[in-house]
């Protein structure tokens, strides 16, 4: 988290999401309100699902998702 921007990106790991039909996942309650909260203290909240993440192959290509992330929501990357 960064507070002086009030950012924060969320790992959101399997016990964030709940089985759909199919493979489809769906953010789970908790994990719905917690976001519901950040974004009523006025937090962007970046959200990195599991699944995605562990699809990226080295560091190259997670620092590229990371930055694409930010870039989504208009802001500056640096890691």
């Amino acid at each position: 988290a960064q507070p002086e921007t009030m950012t924060a990106i969320e790992v959101d790991g399997p016990t964030h999401y709940l089985q759909g039909k199919g493979k489809q996942r769906i953010e789970n309650g908790r994990t719905k309100f917690k976001s519901r909260i950040l974004r009523q203290l006025e937090w962007t909240v970046i959200h990195v699902p599991y699944f995605e993440w562990d699809a990226l192959i080295d560091f190259a290509t997670q620092d590229s998702y990371l930055q694409s992330k930010v870039k989504g929501m208009n802001m500056k990357a640096v890691f």
